[in-house]
């Protein structure tokens, strides 16, 4: 007879513990893109942006030269990374959060 080796309940609870990678979707301020091509992108494909956000954040990516515009799971960040950087945004590598 073979017996399966069991997990302790422990053992167990530290799997489901182990929590989804966080990530930090981070804009870099370049000589390219307009403000107005910045705010629109944020717009159109980060859920929940709203304009006046939008706004805001391209003002700090232009005066500091980067800007975390998402922060959450890492598939979802390397969606609107990836996003993003179709419209010509430039990117930083997806930060740990």
């Amino acid at each position: 007879m073979v017996v399966a080796p069991t997990r302790s309940p422990a053992q167990a609870g530290q799997r489901l513990q182990q929590r989804y990678p966080q990530v930090n979707v981070i804009v870099l301020d370049d000589d390219v893109n307009t403000f107005q091509h910045v705010v629109e992108a944020l717009v159109r494909h980060l859920p929940g942006m709203q304009p006046d956000q939008a706004w805001s954040l391209a003002h700090r990516i232009d005066g500091e030269g980067s800007a975390v515009v998402w922060s959450g799971p890492l598939e979802q960040g390397e969606l609107y990374h990836q996003l993003l950087s179709a419209e010509g945004l430039t990117m930083a590598p997806l930060g740990q959060g």
